[in-house]
Parts: structure tokens; C-alpha cells; sequence
């Protein structure tokens, strides 16, 4: 008696890279992740949070997210949804009777296990309950505490010690006789970042570790970091990583996600999945014709060329012509011996179409200023706005 599940986070539709558009790509991405559904024949798709990319997405981006998961939810599938911290949870809530309708069970707040926090199925005639833990962010995590635990005037005020009782409520229905999984949205302490992620919700005071879920636990299926990784902790604790590449900086990372076989009263088996719909991303750096050699081994790929030649007025320009996959030119000149008049010290560097934390942490690199403290600092300075505008609706995304 086991049931088969897709464990998928961190698909950020809505996402451009460097102004581009990449819808086509995440629509091939997500029917990918549908196929794979169909075949390996899982009774329940568990969606770990950010499937949007901006808390207020485009229409075309909403139309591929609610397709798919209609389309995930086929074959008298479940399929679960926790807002993660680019959702708005309150489109979110406004959505969620019509999905229910559809088998799609969407939780964008913690709450209660008694209110909708903990879900309790019959999947592929296993019995299963299912802990539910969306995004919490630090100034609502005070208001969640005190939903589910009687003694909030003793509390104490840190983030941990809150997440801590938050998800122990929440597991506390976990039984021998049931299969058990955890959904949760959240910065693992021990994790590796996958290079995409919004820094100010990723360290420091947000980081928790994989102990607050107990043994009892068969598997936590976790979404925020977008590199597929095991967490340790009492029980089998996994991110699946997100389906394509975000970044240039998640080069590294292989495009995920996780089929996993659970059962009562024992640890999950699963199997990453390497999704291969979407083109991948590549840094390439070297000289003109160092870059041209390396390019050769790079299929469909978008590039970002980091050039380093002495520099010269259109380098920029030839470049973006003779290599039609670059998205991003950097010039890192080099300074020739006897060159005078200083023609070989780089240009100011082109600013347009970079985003704030690429220009910050360039000026950081240019202080010597090697501190991840300033640069979360920083990172709460560009989102505040967008957070004031949540908090006037009472909601808990950033």
C-alpha cells in the first residue's frame, strides 16, 4: 500500500531574462512536467510554492499556471499548492474554491490543522496526511504562532523558535497507519542556494533547520531554493529544485523534479527527474576567439559572454551580432602594457536592463565590501515597497 507522488517547486512563470520573454519555455517546461505526471502514473502532484514570479502576474502567465495545473489534475489526480514567497496569497485565496472543484487543494496562508493546514486523503487507497506550510515571512509569523498554539503571551520572538511550534502543530496529527508528508516553503538551514533566489528571504534570520519536522515525517517536499538537494533532518527532507534554469548564477544546476514512492511507516524512495524542455544557461568568458571555441559545445543554450579583450568602441555591438544566443555582453577590458591615455581601463559598465541587486553587488566588488549582511540590508530596501503594499491588504508575501 504506497502512493506515487510528483514533488515540483519554484517554477516562476512570468520570469524574463534580461527583458526577454520566456513564456514559450515555460510552457514546454510545464508540459513536460504533465507527461511525466502521466507516465510514472502518480496519484498526487504536490506544488511547493512560487509558481508565479511576481506577486501579480501577467495574464498570459495565469492562463499556463491554471492550464497546467487543470492538466496535472487529469486522471483523478490531487494535485496541492502553497503560496511561496513570490505569490500573492490573496489571489491565491480568491482562486482556490473554483480550483478545489478540480481536486486542486490551495493553502496560501498557515493556518490550523483543524482549518485547512492539515489535509487528509485516500490517494491510490492509501490513506495519507499531508502537512501544510506556505510562506512565512518574519512580520506574520507572530500572527500564525498565536493562531495555533494557546500559550502566544509567552513566546518567544524568534523566527525559529515561531517556525518551530508552527510546523510541530501541524504534525501533530501524524499517525504510524497513514502515509506522511510535509509541504513547506522555506530556507533550510545546511541548504546550498540555487543562485536565483531573492537574498533578502534566503539567510540570516530566515534559515531554519530540517529538525522542527519529526521522523514521523515519511518525506518534506520543499520549495524555495532552486537547486534539487537533500536537507538533513530527521526525515527524508528534499527540495526539487526548479524545472528550468532562472539565472545565469543557477548554471550549475540541473533542472528538476522528484517522483516519490511513500508508504505508512516507512522513509520515502524517490527518483530525480532532469527536465530538458527549456534551453539552458551558460556563462561563457575568454577572449573573442576563446569564446567562439566555447560556444561550439553549447547546443540551444542562452549565453552570457563575459568578454575580456582590450576594449574598443561596437566590441559590444559585434558581439551580440556574431553569437545570435547572447542575452547579456559584459566587458571585463585588460590593460596592455605601455597603452597610454589608459585606453585599455574598462568603460563605465552598462546599466540598463540589469536589475538592482546585480548593480549593488558590483559596486560592493568595486568597495572590496565582501559582507552578505549589507547586501540582505539592501535587498529589504529594493522589496519594501511591494511589501507595503501587501501589509496594507493583510497579506504575508514579500
Amino acid at each position: 500500500m504506497s502512493l506515487r507522488l510528483l514533488h515540483t517547486a519554484d517554477w516562476h512563470v512570468g520570469r524574463t531574462l534580461r527583458g526577454r520573454s520566456r513564456l514559450d519555455e515555460h510552457e514546454a517546461t510545464l508540459e513536460q512536467l504533465v507527461a511525466l505526471a502521466e507516465d510514472q502514473q502518480v496519484g498526487l502532484v504536490v506544488v511547493a510554492g512560487d509558481l508565479f514570479d511576481t506577486a501579480a502576474p501577467a495574464p498570459d502567465a495565469e492562463r499556463l499556471v491554471y492550464r497546467t495545473l487543470l492538466q496535472l489534475a487529469g486522471d483523478d489526480r490531487q494535485v496541492l499548492i502553497i503560496a511561496g514567497n513570490h505569490d500573492h496569497p490573496r489571489r491565491w485565496n480568491a482562486v482556490a474554491p473554483v480550483l478545489d472543484l478540480a481536486r486542486i487543494h490551495v493553502r496560501p496562508f498557515v493556518v490550523a490543522p483543524a482549518q485547512g493546514g492539515v489535509i487528509e486523503l485516500e490517494i491510490t487507497g492509501t490513506p495519507t496526511c499531508i502537512a501544510l506550510l506556505p510562506w512565512l515571512s518574519q512580520r506574520h509569523a507572530v500572527s500564525a504562532d498565536d493562531l495555533l498554539s494557546r500559550d502566544a503571551d509567552q513566546h518567544n520572538q524568534t523566527y525559529l523558535d515561531r517556525m518551530r511550534r508552527v510546523a510541530k502543530a501541524l504534525c501533530a496529527p501524524f499517525s504510524a497507519d497513514r502515509a506522511n508528508l510535509v509541504v513547506g516553503h522555506l530556507t533550510a538551514v545546511g541548504a546550498t542556494l540555487g543562485g536565483g533566489e531573492r537574498l533578502a528571504h534566503t539567510i540570516f534570520d530566515y534559515a531554519v533547520p530540517a529538525s522542527i519536522f519529526p521522523p514521523t515525517a515519511g518525506y518534506v517536499a520543499l520549495g524555495h531554493l532552486h537547486r534539487h538537494q537533500r536537507v538533513d533532518g530527521p526525515a527524508p527532507t528534499y527540495y526539487s529544485g526548479s524545472p528550468l534554469q532562472l539565472d545565469f548564477g543557477e548554471g550549475d544546476n540541473d533542472p528538476t523534479a522528484v517522483i516519490v514512492e511513500l508508504a505508512p511507516g516507512r522513509p520515502a524512495r524517490l527518483e530525480a527527474i532532469e527536465l530538458d524542455a527549456a534551453p539552458r544557461l551558460r556563462t561563457l568568458t575568454g577572449s573573442v576567439t576563446e569564446l567562439e571555441l566555447l560556444a561550439r559545445d553549447t547546443g540551444n543554450a542562452h549565453l552570457r559572454l563575459v568578454v575580456r579583450e582590450r576594449h574598443r568602441a561596437g566590441l559590444a555591438d559585434e558581439l551580440r551580432e556574431r553569437f545570435s544566443r547572447a542575452v547579456e555582453v559584459r566587458i571585463e577590458p585588460v590593460e596592455v602594457p605601455g597603452d597610454e591615455g589608459g585606453r585599455g581601463i574598462a568603460a563605465p559598465p552598462r546599466r540598463l536592463g540589469r536589475s538592482p541587486y546585480e548593480l549593488f553587488g558590483e559596486f560592493m566588488a568595486q568597495q572590496s565590501v565582501i559582507d552578505s549582511r549589507v547586501a540582505a540590508l539592501f535587498a529589504e530596501l529594493v522589496e519594501q515597497d511591494s511589501s507595503e503594499d501587501h501589509d496594507a491588504g493583510g497579506d504575508n508575501a514579500p
